[in-house]
């Protein structure tokens, strides 16, 4: 799956899960910029890309993220891991 489809994938669980069809999301993004990205919105949403992609992510790994596009890069690498075995 290319980037620019994952991307769009990623953007539309953020828009169904903040209920908000127009946000429009930039790779700096963090949660202080979306209005409802709280802890508990967090794990909801990490939940909804594992799932949207069959993928895992680690404690370790979800701590790191500091913004959309890490978020991003990750659910590609991820993607790249499961398809690699």
């Amino acid at each position: 799956m290319a980037s620019p489809e994952i991307r769009l994938k990623i953007e539309r669980i953020f828009r169904s899960l903040f209920a908000d069809p127009k946000l429009v999301l930039r790779n700096e993004m963090t949660a202080m910029d979306v209005p409802g990205w709280d802890s508990l919105m967090h794990v909801v949403l990490i939940t909804s890309i594992e799932k949207e992609f069959q993928i895992r992510f680690s404690l370790a790994e979800i701590e790191a993220l500091n913004n959309f596009g890490e978020l991003i890069q990750l659910t590609e690498k991820r993607i790249r891991e499961l398809k690699t075995g």
